[in-house]
């Protein structure tokens, strides 16, 4: 698309569309070209049946092999497929041959071609069903009886909705094509079978030449230069992916301990309900109520990560089946991508991180006409606009010297900065003089970033202009009309080697007062949208700003698994772990997540599939559009038309299938699976159109209107299942119809991140073009990202797996993606803080899982995880608490236990031994180290001290009193020097509580050794426990003191003070009021001692 390199603004509501200093823009040819596929034995076309189908000889692989070619081998060849081996069944219509009597099938033979007169009326040379016979009656009556009844069709991948119990199934063989003249090729002559020979003969040298090219070190082969008439191997026909389940020996001992906890957890409860501290009660039931409830919390943590499983991708695999060279040149079949990237402050997001996500993702291993990237600019910042614009001309460098070498990661920050050999593995004699080169061209680019930043510091009075002389059209941040600009694509400006670009796009939807903009999420719509109408691809990629591309191919892990032919159809997502740069090697307040992200993921993805995060996550469009998963169609059962359905389950039902045998069921499940996989290799492999297998019902524009808006273009494009733009439209209009779809009112009436009644459904669509199981699209689901809640990762995840999608967790070896982590203490909290009001906003909304979605596609082990993720900021109150009994109990005297007897001591030990085992058995499977399980501990009670007090406050302030909380973006850039950020100190409430809880920790413990050295050796007994109690507590907090301190070995004045009062307030209540004392004066006992002598 060509905008002559200018930007493009407008509002639809306003009835404005300006191209700021264009040039005429062009329209947009789309061809869409479709190629036949031929036998690969003798070169001819394969014909295609009446019924528009290809003619498969092999049910297995599907090698493609022409009519006549099948009907030889079966009679004077080893009968079986060239490809996989496997003996060639017999196709009705085709003589017999010897050891046909051995497949499963009988035939009868009687009647073998007696088909009916193909020319007579009514006759459908199709899959189809005939009413059951009675015994005794002829064939002929059958045949007869069939032409009296509209016959039902059966498909490839399930029976139609009409065919009965009472009726049975035929299929009607396919002819061969008249006009083939079988004599022409010689048909059981000696010419034929030397011609046959010398095919064999020419694919065994091809084969030799690729042995011996790939022993002389030529290892990497391009597939498109090999010749056509190669066969494909097996390997292109195989699973895309494979999932690795954990190993039994690791898995089965992990579920062993989880239910001994369980048990262990009962006798510990048993013990503290029937053994209460009658002088010390209060503190007795506050414990128990604390423990109850984290014994909950854990329950809803462990139980999702019981089946955890791996997996594993097959790039080479994907390539064989979607990128090989066929005649006429034709492009790489692998899906479009549009890839999104969000900004919205460039102060706190600085230009030159986001300009190096945006360069990893132009430089990515996939087809360039394939790619799309757009940049949404929520803040409508010229310094974003012109850092892109730099950012395009550094790319036409960039990409090549990328693709040239195979350089990792194609970030060029990171990958100048990286700690490694640069040479190793890199043979290209010129690579040190271009590295060199293009190492002066970065730090080039770099200073331009950086003068546009210092310019963007002093603001005119007047505001931003561009380089013509027009104002900026954003320089009121909330009040400014929509923005596009096309920097890149496939008709703009090509690398310095003369070859293609990906699409880059610029895009900053309008905002006026007084309309609700949704934050991220309505950023992430109006990126959907937009995508729709410039580019369409069916698959999309969200990151963040700060997430690079770290494995240039990401792209084709994600396809491996959408991609799939046989288990991609319910794939909604594909989400892939957040790795970080720039942490400390101590990682001291847990930003790798590595226990969340390596133990809690991968028991996801053995259920259901993983949580969606909010960046690195690869969508299917149809499922934003709210679309439900595709289920296949089931029969209706067996039923009477007198009775009611019920009334068969228990006889006519039952006496009807008790005459099929197992190995009938067997045999037919068998064939249906088979079925499947030639239809699906049919449409994949030799690449023809799929029939219409039925006709979707005609949708009403004034619906589709309602769910998806007043753009007839975007509307159209929701029906494009396989994506692509509307062809004989032309680029003025698209962009206007863009900057439409982005305008701040084109939601109002609409389904966009809102959740509707139940309706009819308005249309249904074909989601997968390899099944024919129908995809349901209720008008009950919303569409796009959901709002309500700061965390929308959480709440769209959510609702996807509702409407029955499973998601995937992409581990690749090299990680996918890589970010930034605020490493500094507050804010690091003030993160944690955002992720748990999110999490509140859902809890008191009617999207939890605790009462949301059910009957719908979601697992209860999936539920379960839902419920702990937006439970968890709750047990900041019962942590809090329990967190301050060490040092009630130390000033007081009292403990929450009476006196332990040796019971009490093994159900303790036991308590402490399962759970000691049970995080080093999930180190063990998830390949966590102890320090980061360790880390992630201490952080679990850091923030639920602070972050996640807060966020309950701010919640329930939110939801009953309207006060809502401003959206604090994290800063993403760093100061210079290595963790100098790391002990910087900034001041936020937040770390008031852990640091009273420390104080008071501390406190206790002093008092507590000085009563015991004061009342003697009898007082340290009871005393230790107590001891143990507290230090848990401050070694949990260990790394928020070390936090407070930073580089100056002092806590800041504030905070002392903060705390001090706080801690002095706390103590002065409790002597003041002490439940825990006895009302009727101090307990006085004889202690044994005769005071009178």
């Amino acid at each position: 698309m060509n905008t002559g390199g200018r930007l493009v603004a407008g509002s639809h509501n306003r009835n404005e569309f300006v191209l700021i200093n264009a040039d005429e823009i062009g329209r947009i040819e789309s061809v869409q070209e479709l190629s036949g596929e031929t036998c690969q034995i003798c070169g001819d076309e394969v014909e295609i049946t009446v019924d528009e189908e290809l003619f498969v000889a092999c049910n297995e692989c599907a090698f493609p092999v022409c009519r006549t070619c099948y009907e030889y081998e079966r009679k004077e060849g080893s009968q079986a497929c060239p490809q996989c081996k496997t003996r060639y069944k017999r196709i009705k219509g085709s003589p017999r041959v010897e050891g046909d009597e051995e497949e499963y099938e009988t035939d009868d033979l009687e009647h073998e071609f007696d088909y009916g007169n193909p020319d007579a009326p009514g006759f459908k040379q199709k899959v189809g069903v005939v009413p059951s016979v009675p015994a005794g009656s002829t064939g002929s009556a059958t045949a007869s009886s069939s032409q009296e009844f509209e016959i039902p069709l059966l498909t490839y991948t399930a029976e139609d909705a009409e065919i009965h119990c009472d009726q049975q199934a035929i299929i009607v063989p396919r002819s061969m094509v008249p006009e083939k003249d079988i004599a022409l090729y010689g048909y059981g002559s000696v010419a034929w079978r030397d011609r046959m020979e010398e095919w064999k003969r020419r694919q065994n040298d091809k084969l030799e030449v690729i042995n011996h090219q790939q022993s002389n070190g030529n290892g990497d082969l391009d597939i498109s230069e090999m010749d056509p008439d190669l066969p494909m191997m097996d390997e292109g026909r195989q699973p895309l992916s494979r999932k690795i389940p954990i190993s039994s020996s690791k898995i089965s001992p992990y579920r062993l301990i989880i239910i001994l906890r369980l048990v262990v957890l009962g006798f510990f409860f048993h013990y503290r309900i029937l053994h209460p501290v009658h002088n010390a009660y209060g503190l007795w039931i506050t414990s128990v109520i604390c423990e109850i409830w984290f014994a909950v919390s854990w329950i809803l943590d462990q139980f999702p990560k019981w089946c955890p499983v791996e997996r594993e991708t097959y790039l080479d695999r994907l390539s064989l089946r979607y990128e090989r060279a066929f005649e006429g040149g034709k492009s790489s079949e692998l899906a479009s991508v549009d890839i999104f990237v969000s900004t919205v402050d460039p102060m706190k997001e600085p230009p030159l991180i986001t300009a190096n996500t945006v360069l990893s993702i132009l430089a990515v291993d996939y087809p360039v006409d394939k790619v799309s990237c757009y940049v949404s600019d929520d803040g409508a910042a010229m310094l974003t606009f012109e850092a892109l614009s730099e950012t395009s001309e550094f790319a036409r460098k960039w990409v090549p010297f990328c693709k040239k070498f195979s350089i990792e990661p194609r970030a060029p920050e990171w990958y100048f900065s990286q700690k490694m050999d640069y040479l190793k593995n890199k043979v290209h004699p010129a690579f040190v003089k271009e590295r060199r080169a293009m190492k002066r061209e970065y730090d080039e680019f770099k200073v331009q970033i950086n003068r546009l930043v210092a310019m963007a510091e002093k603001v005119p009075e007047d505001g931003w202009t561009m380089q013509d002389g027009t104002p900026w059209p954003g320089n009121n941040v909330r009040d400014h009309p929509g923005m596009i600009q096309v920097f890149l694509g496939h008709d703009g400006l090509p690398d310095v080697e003369g070859n293609e670009l990906p699409r880059l796009v610029y895009v900053s939807r309008e905002k006026r007062p007084g309309f609700e903009h949704h934050k991220k999420a309505g950023a992430m719509n109006s990126l959907v949208r937009v995508s729709a109408v410039l580019s369409n691809a069916p698959y999309l990629l969200n990151v963040d700003c700060d997430h690079y591309i770290n494995n240039s191919k990401a792209l084709r892990e994600a396809m491996c698994f959408m991609m799939d032919p046989t288990s991609g159809k319910k794939v909604g997502y594909v989400q892939f772990p957040q790795r970080f740069d720039g942490i400390d090697r101590h990682d001291r307040y847990s930003n790798r997540n590595v226990v969340f992200f390596d133990i809690n993921m991968k028991g996801l993805d053995g259920l259901q599939g993983p949580i969606y995060v909010g960046t690195g996550c690869a969508f299917r469009r149809q499922a934003l559009y709210g679309c439900d998963a595709p289920t296949k169609k089931k029969p209706p059962s067996k039923t009477c038309n007198c009775w009611p359905k019920w009334c068969c389950l228990c006889c006519g039902s039952r006496k009807k299938n008790g005459g099929k045998s197992k190995k009938d069921k067997k045999k037919k499940t068998k064939q249906r699976d088979a079925s499947k996989q030639i239809h699906a290799l049919e449409t994949i492999e030799q690449r023809i159109k799929e029939p219409n297998i039925a006709t979707p019902p005609r949708i009403s524009q004034e619906t589709l209107e309602k769910k998806f808006g007043q753009s007839p273009v975007f509307v159209a494009s929701t029906l494009s299942e396989d994506g692509g733009v509307l062809e004989g439209v032309s680029s003025t209009s698209l962009l206007k119809e863009a900057i439409h779809v982005i305008s701040c009112g084109y939601e109002d009436k609409t389904e966009w991140g809102k959740e509707v009644s139940r309706l009819v459904s308005c249309f249904s669509v074909y989601f997968d073009m390899f099944s024919n199981d129908r995809l349901n699209v209720n008008m009950l689901n919303q569409v796009g990202w959901i709002y309500g809640s700061v965390t929308e990762d959480i709440l769209t995840g959510f609702k996807m797996h509702c409407r029955g999608w499973r998601s995937v967790y992409c581990t690749p070896k090299r990680p996918a993606f890589k970010g930034s982590a605020p490493i500094n203490l507050s804010d690091r909290l003030h993160q944690v803080l955002r992720w748990a009001l999110g999490s509140v906003e859902i809890f008191l909304s009617k999207h939890c899982p605790i009462w949301y979605g059910y009957g719908g596609g979601l697992n209860w082990l999936e539920r379960l995880s839902y419920i702990n993720s937006v439970v968890y900021p709750w047990t900041s109150i019962p942590l809090i608490v329990y967190c301050t009994l060490p040092a009630i109990c130390l000033l007081t005297g009292k403990f929450i236990v009476p006196e332990i007897s040796n019971y009490a001591s093994i159900v303790f030990m036991a308590l402490f031994i399962s759970i000691a085992l049970t995080g080093i058995l999930e180190m063990q499977w998830g390949r966590v180290g102890i320090d980061d399980w360790w880390r992630n501990e201490q952080f679990w009670v850091i923030g639920g001290a602070s972050s996640h007090l807060f966020a309950l406050v701010q919640g329930l302030l939110k939801v009953l009193a309207g006060v809502s909380t401003n959206f604090t973006v994290t800063s993403k850039g760093g100061d210079d020097g290595a963790f100098s950020e790391l002990y910087l100190f900034k001041w936020t409430s937040l770390l008031i509580p852990p640091t009273t809880l420390l104080i008071i920790n501390i406190v206790g413990v002093v008092v507590g050794v000085a009563d015991a050295i004061n009342n003697g050796y009898d007082s340290w007994g009871p005393l230790f426990g107590k001891l143990f109690f507290a230090f848990w507590v401050i070694m949990h907090l260990y790394p928020f003191l070390k936090g407070l301190t930073g580089k100056q070995e002092r806590l800041p004045t504030v905070i002392v003070i903060w705390s001090i009062l706080l801690a002095s307030i706390v103590t002065l209540l409790w002597v003041r009021i002490n439940p825990f004392v006895s009302r009727d004066g101090p307990v006085l006992e004889l202690c044994g001692l005769n005071c009178d002598d």
